[in-house]
């Protein structure tokens, strides 16, 4: 096996940031749509057509005759952040994979540009809808390896990359198309039941701290044992004395924010969505607005950058894909 898990030997190999060439990588767009939830899909005027914003930093070494696995990143709800998605994706371009950066916000800025607005506009659903896009868009690419895609999120993209292994999500977006090969979720709030229990079967690394609120340890212990009862195994870390964004910005631990972790939402099989709190459903961004306002904890959550968290979770990572691909 070559390219990038060739490199993810038992010792971590990701290159040191410092020695990434610079590359900005390649700007471009994906077709995709602004959902709000998944029984929008295939309504036009429900999900209107929008392209999605991405960046590719593709390996050197990718071509035709030796295409490569990739790895696309979803940001949380602070945006893309330049330690996060970028950093890997660029490391990845380096060892020989692509990587691929959704900006999702960045495309919906005309559902709002405050940290609020966007929560309450750009929903779960939104984002799945860019990522699947970019999933057929790569599997279409010659130099990429479409069977061998990870979808990789942070705490609000990662709980939509959590979302993404439930087989309803990816039959919503690719019914007869590619699936995820793996599911890599840092720091994913547990809100949401799906009524369809089917998961793709793809294989799913969920780590976060034990000092992050937003994370309820039961909540995620039943989310990861539908996911297993669905076809799915799952491998779930807990770090001691770590908080959000490990890998942010931010010297802490800071509180933020809402904690969304006593929220408890229902997806049903049809793909609309309501709340097993209040029954309300969640039709659109004013129920969003009462239901989230109802359910949430103004206390907020900690976040605090750690380098020594983020090294352990690469190795945690590195161990997972060296586990899918059988590297010794």
């Amino acid at each position: 096996m070559r390219g990038v898990w060739w490199l993810l030997v038992t010792v971590l190999a990701w290159p040191n940031v410092d020695f990434v060439r610079s590359a900005a990588g390649e700007a471009t767009t994906v077709p995709s749509n602004t959902l709000f939830t998944l029984a929008d899909v295939g309504d036009p005027d429900d999900a209107p057509a929008r392209n999605a914003m991405v960046t590719l930093f593709m390996s050197e070494t990718a071509s035709a005759g030796d295409p490569v696995p990739a790895v696309v990143f979803l940001h949380g709800a602070s945006g893309v952040l330049s330690t996060r998605g970028p950093r890997y994706a660029r490391q990845l371009s380096e060892m020989g994979a692509a990587g691929v950066v959704i900006g999702v916000f960045g495309a919906c800025r005309d559902l709002g540009t405050g940290f609020v607005d966007r929560l309450l506009n750009v929903t779960e659903a939104a984002v799945l809808a860019d990522a699947f896009a970019v999933l057929a868009w790569l599997d279409a690419m010659p130099e990429v390896d479409g069977e061998r895609v990870i979808l990789w999120g942070f705490s609000y993209g990662g709980m939509a990359t959590l979302y993404a292994a439930q087989e309803q999500v990816a039959q919503t977006f690719l019914p007869d198309g590619s699936r995820f090969m793996a599911h890599i979720a840092y720091c994913a709030p547990c809100i949401a039941r799906f009524e369809d229990t089917r998961a793709t079967r793809a294989p799913v690394l969920a780590v976060s701290g034990d000092g992050d609120a937003i994370v309820d340890p039961e909540r995620c212990a039943e989310t990861d044992a539908a996911l297993e009862a669905g076809g799915s195994e799952v491998t779930r870390i807990s770090y001691t004395d770590a908080y959000q964004q490990w890998d942010g910005r931010f010297d802490g631990p800071r509180s933020i924010g809402r904690n969304l972790a006593p929220c408890d939402l229902v997806v049903e099989a049809d793909g609309s969505v309501h709340d097993s709190n209040t029954g309300f459903p969640m039709t659109g961004p004013f129920m969003r607005k009462v239901i989230l306002g109802l359910c949430t904890d103004s206390d907020g959550y900690l976040i605090g950058r750690d380098e020594a968290m983020r090294t352990r979770a690469l190795e945690d990572v590195t161990r997972f894909l060296n586990g899918i691909f059988d590297v010794q």
